[in-house]
């Protein structure tokens, strides 16, 4: 004979408090003490009570299911869209930000559920999903600057937080890092080695993070004597840091230094420099930013701006679960602080 499923009373029983006070709990209410809290947990570990999500729905009206949304702009062809798609789940950020986030939701038994919204149709689907009710909220990762998605989500009172600042202002948390500080260090660590031919390359410039970080290293190369540095713009990917990289050393082959807005970038930097008879740190330093895996595995490994992105994608997922129970009302913004990592390039 198979056992039978714990309910809410054995829950209760274990712990030594009442039904009520267990379904208030379980189902988020949040005038429970804490220590009590603490005693039902306890309870649901020991005795294996899993809550029935239907019946938990109809009294919380909540999915607990978040939408995670990659959202680009423009309207793709389909060849775009599987380009788009691979870039992401090659990038080692995106990594980055869904553990994050899952380390924030799985232990409040939300979970996530990935979208693309890199063209028009997709957006509106997005849309639609959170208006049903499928849904209790978005969090979204744009990839560019003029990604329409996040005024479209404010406009229709949608519960969404981003990861960056947006380019135009929109009525939505955000979560970001300074990335003119993380310019600004990255100048100082290459002055500190003695560099002054120093050239950058960019991400994105459409992407607000590149262009501070650009203005951060400008800014600090400046307060330094050396008010022109060379940049050739990049896309967040190994390939377009080689080809910058290539323009760069063809125009200015004395260059010294080279600060890279990703550490994907600042691997093809290295591989180019490499290439063409050039040692790091010997002959040219190189410094990337993220501290992603491509960070470490680069050769030499990378001296980086460090954006501590898992505690960014928690904090953001932190955010749209206020907002989703009300706890938050009006749109705020966490802003995080870089870190410089010194490994071998610099």
């Amino acid at each position: 004979m198979s056992r039978q499923a714990p309910t809410l009373e054995d829950v209760a029983r274990e712990a030594g408090v009442s039904r009520a006070t267990v379904s208030r709990v379980v189902n988020g209410v949040r005038n429970v003490d804490p220590a009590i809290q603490d005693l039902v947990r306890q309870a649901i570990a020991r005795t294996g009570y899993a809550p029935n999500r239907a019946a938990r729905s109809l009294v919380t009206r909540r999915t607990e299911t978040v939408a995670l949304v990659v959202s680009g702009a423009g309207d793709a062809s389909e060849e775009t869209q599987d380009v788009f798609t691979a870039r992401v789940f090659a990038d080692p950020f995106f990594g980055r930000v869904v553990s994050g986030v899952v380390g924030y939701l799985r232990p409040r038994s939300m979970h996530p559920v990935l979208m693309f919204a890199e063209t028009e149709e997709s957006r509106e689907q997005v849309v639609r999903y959170l208006r049903q009710g499928s849904a209790d909220g978005a969090l979204v990762v744009s990839t560019h600057g003029d990604d329409p998605l996040p005024a479209r989500l404010a406009g229709n009172g949608l519960p969404a937080v981003l990861f960056a600042r947006p380019a135009r202002p929109v009525a939505l948390s955000y979560v970001d890092l300074a990335h003119r500080d993380g310019g600004r260090l990255a100048a100082d660590r290459l002055l500190a080695r003695g560099c002054r031919r120093t050239a950058t390359v960019s991400g994105p410039l459409a992407v607000p993070a590149s262009q501070e970080r650009l203005d951060g290293f400008r800014d600090a190369m400046a307060r330094h004597g050396c008010p022109w540095v060379p940049s050739a713009e990049g896309g967040f990917t190994l390939e377009s840091g080689r080809a910058a990289m290539t323009r760069l050393l063809a125009a200015h082959p004395d260059l010294d230094g080279v600060f890279a807005g990703n550490d994907l970038m600042a691997q093809g930097v290295c591989q180019v420099l490499a290439e063409q008879g050039r040692r790091v740190p010997q002959d040219v330093a190189v410094v990337g930013f993220d501290d992603s895996s491509a960070a470490v595995g680069c050769r030499p490994p990378l001296t980086t701006v460090r954006q501590p992105v898992e505690d960014m994608a928690s904090a953001m997922a932190g955010l749209l679960d206020e907002h989703i129970r009300g706890a938050r009302t009006e749109p705020t913004s966490l802003v995080f602080d870089p870190e410089l990592v010194v490994r071998a390039s610099a």
